[in-house]
Parts: C-alpha cells; structure tokens; sequence
C-alpha cells in the first residue's frame, strides 16, 4: 500500500514571520485524511524570518526532532540547553514529562529554514532529554547517511521510538536503497529538495510517499539530483 502526499496538497499558511508548510494536519490545519503516517505525527517545513521565531512554549510525551537546511536555529529549553544549529545539524528532544522552549531564527539578516518533525514515543512520562549531532554533506554524499534511530547505533541520535531516519544527497542521477529495519515496516519518504522516483512514483521538492509492509525502500535521485529523508517507523 502506497500514500502519495504532494507538495501543494499540504497544508500551508504565511504568517509573514512565518511561512509554513503541514504535511498533516497541525495547528490551525485540519484534515481528517492527513492526521499523521503510523507514529509520525507531524511534519513541518518551516521558513522563519530573520530575527523572528517561536517563543516559550511547552511540550509532552513527543520525540521532537528538527533537521536546519538552511540559516540558524536558535534553541533554548527548560533543561539548560542552548545552542545554534546550522545546515547539517540535526536536533532531537523527547519531551518526556515535560520541557519548554523557544527556536528563534539565529540570524538578523537571513531566513531560516528547517523541518520540524513529531513522533509519538514509546512510552510516556520519561525523562526529558536533548542531543544534537552535526552530519557533513561528505556523510550524505550520493547514500543515505543513518541520523536517528532507537538505539543511537552508527552514529544517529537516540529517540524514545522504534524508529529511525536516513537522510542522502544527490547531486545527480542515482540509485539507493534504505534497508528498514524488518519486514512488515512503514516508511514516510519525503524529497526535501530536487527529484526522484520512489517505488516508480515520480516525486518532486516537498512531495512525499508513504509506504506500507515493505522491507526495503528504492530511491532514484532525478537528473538533477535530490535531498531525501527516508522515516522507518513499526
């Protein structure tokens, strides 16, 4: 079974600041079709202007991860954690029991722009925990580099789900397979930049396809090529 997701059928909203695209639905974005993909819950593509962000707020038993494309990110929580994530950072918090924080554009003069995205943990009430790992464009080059995963194996960032991303950059034509981590597994794959094809379905820049009961994912990066995450979920 296949879920096709295009780029201009997600939800959208412009706030000026704030330039937002919703593959599910989120905040004042509400479809019944579109309420998440298995434990992925949400997947935001943000675009912040410069000096602008999300002020304190709170959040609860989610595994909260952001990947920057571009800019900075500036990031406080309740934990005493800060810092200023760049293109090739990737942050994941589980929020636990409980934390509140603020992601604020880095930058005076450029835009930010990143994808904040929203599994649903395991198990409930745990401990609030941070981490942060920067992956180089070497690491992704032409195959899919492992960024999360639950058990923080290869490298990856540990989350509180049995889940795990692979992100690869292609600078032109190619072909990769993601090898989940079963048979029977669940794959969200969205293209964040140029093109490709995956399981024959021809995607472009913000598009995305969900796959079902499949063990392996085959992505063919177009003439182009293309950025590409791949989320395994049970």
């Amino acid at each position: 079974m296949k879920k096709i997701r295009r780029s201009e059928a997600r939800g959208h909203a412009d706030h000026g600041w704030l330039d937002t695209h919703h593959s599910f639905s989120f905040a004042g974005y509400h479809d019944p079709d579109h309420m998440g993909f298995r434990a992925l819950r949400v997947l935001n593509e943000d675009r912040v202007a410069a000096g602008r962000g999300f002020g304190q707020h709170p959040h609860r038993d989610m595994e909260i991860v952001s990947i920057v494309l571009d800019g900075a990110l500036e990031h406080k929580d309740s934990m005493g954690t800060g810092s200023v994530l760049h293109p090739g950072d990737v942050q994941a918090m589980s929020a636990g029991t409980g934390v509140v924080h603020s992601e604020f554009n880095g930058s005076k003069t450029d835009p930010v722009h990143f994808l904040q995205i929203w599994i649903e943990p395991d198990a409930s009430g745990t401990k609030p925990r941070y981490d942060e790992r920067r992956f180089t464009p070497e690491s992704m080059q032409d195959r899919f580099a492992l960024v999360v995963s639950e058990d923080g194996r290869d490298g990856s960032i540990e989350i509180g789900r049995d889940a795990r991303m692979w992100r690869g950059q292609w600078s032109a034509a190619g072909d990769a397979e993601v090898e989940l981590k079963g048979a029977g597994r669940h794959a969200w794959v969205h293209v964040i930049r140029g093109e490709a094809a995956v399981d024959g379905e021809a995607l472009g820049a913000g598009d995305a396809i969900g796959l079902s009961d499949v063990a392996t994912v085959r992505v063919q990066p177009g003439a182009s090529g293309a950025d590409v995450l791949v989320i395994d979920l049970d």
